[in-house]
């Protein structure tokens, strides 16, 4: 019989980002986006049921019975932490773990641009860190609550299913809040959080109209809330936001959010090509008076033109991301155009002119 703790450590030594198990086949790593097979045999259906009975107990396993998915975390002995969600599948039960890495990442080593870092900065409103699973959001919103945590005095308040990163007081005073273990959800854990008196709060995500709701009040009370959704770019933020409140209210949510929203941080993970690993590549809508006036307006197809023109204010496309990385040395010219935007214009512009090559060649030569 396969032991988690054991699969987890062989993991962790690969460089594994993820590990799933399904019946009936081997464990399956994801190493820098790619599928590997563990060198271990076929799962059967009892020894999967036994890694979660092992990591949640009797109780706990009642209630995934019934609900048919689990969100919760586990540590091995070294130390550690993965988020685990159990599932069925086809009647079987299935486990998808991701590694936590133990320490958390400084902002200037996730290759994140200068603005990012100058957002924790923020007295009051709300940013949103946005991609799709698996983008890094949960490790930039860490590492920015890490850099408060180093430089300032202030209370922050977590709302996290699971808790991920362990975040450990420096000049600030955190506490984290396991949803279903320290509060009953998100919505609920909002409620109660405006009377525990914090300075910073950090909502593990935006995933129904009451938290929403909930998150956008506490930004509109004066605090700077950090959350994230899974959407790919700021104006797809912006709509996903208001479309979730009924016909009714979305006038209200377009001024509620026009005055709270300060920025939009949508980032997605490409492969190095320098080394192993990944790095991030970020579209930055910071929310200046023309941007507001969009959202409060119903202009939210204008958010694209506002990015691409105001760079010099520290706002950036994906695609101007993407190139930059491709610049740097970072990512292949073949994953920058074909996850670019604008493939072809982005394959114009990675392309050397014929002067370019000139240069390049009485130079060699």
């Amino acid at each position: 019989m396969i032991d988690v703790k054991t699969m987890l450590a062989m993991a962790i030594e690969s460089g594994a980002s993820d590990v799933h198990v399904n019946t009936g086949m081997p464990p399956i790593l994801r190493i820098h986006t790619k599928l590997v097979e563990m060198d271990l045999p076929d799962v059967n259906e009892t020894e999967v049921k036994g890694m979660v009975l092992d990591m949640i107990g009797a109780d706990k396993y009642k209630k995934f019975e019934e609900n048919k998915d689990l969100d919760f975390s586990t540590t091995i002995d070294d130390g550690h932490r993965f988020r685990v969600n159990a599932h069925f599948q086809r009647d079987t039960i299935a486990i998808s773990f991701r590694v936590i890495p133990n320490e958390i990442p400084v902002l200037k080593d996730l290759h994140l641009p200068d603005v990012v870092s100058e957002l924790t900065e923020l007295p009051r409103g709300l940013v949103l860190v946005t991609g799709h699973t698996g983008s890094g959001k949960s490790t930039t919103l860490a590492s920015m609550v890490g850099r408060i945590n180093s430089m300032s005095s202030k209370r922050i308040i977590t709302l996290e299913d699971p808790v991920e990163y362990a975040l450990t007081n420096d000049k600030s005073m955190i506490e984290q809040r396991e949803i279903g273990a320290d509060c009953t959800n998100f919505a609920s854990g909002l409620k109660h959080v405006l009377r525990q008196d914090p300075d910073i709060i950090m909502v593990g995500e935006m995933r129904d109209l009451e938290t929403t709701g909930s998150t956008i009040t506490a930004a509109e009370t004066g605090h700077l809330v950090f959350s994230t959704l899974h959407t790919v770019n700021a104006a797809q933020t912006v709509e996903r936001i208001i479309d979730i409140y009924p016909g009714t209210q979305q006038n209200q949510i377009r001024a509620m959010l026009s005055n709270t929203l300060q920025a939009v941080i949508s980032q997605t993970l490409f492969k190095r090509i320098d080394k192993p690993g990944m790095v991030p590549c970020t579209e930055i809508l910071l929310c200046t008076s023309a941007v507001r006036n969009c959202i409060r307006e119903n202009r939210i197809f204008e958010i694209p033109n506002i990015i691409e023109t105001s760079r010099r204010l520290g706002m950036q496309t994906m695609d101007h991301s993407i190139s930059e990385m491709y610049k740097s040395g970072y990512i292949s010219r073949e994953e920058a155009v074909l996850r670019a935007a604008n493939p072809a214009k982005m394959d114009k512009d990675l392309t050397p002119s014929s002067n370019d090559r000139v240069v390049v060649e009485q130079l060699v030569s």
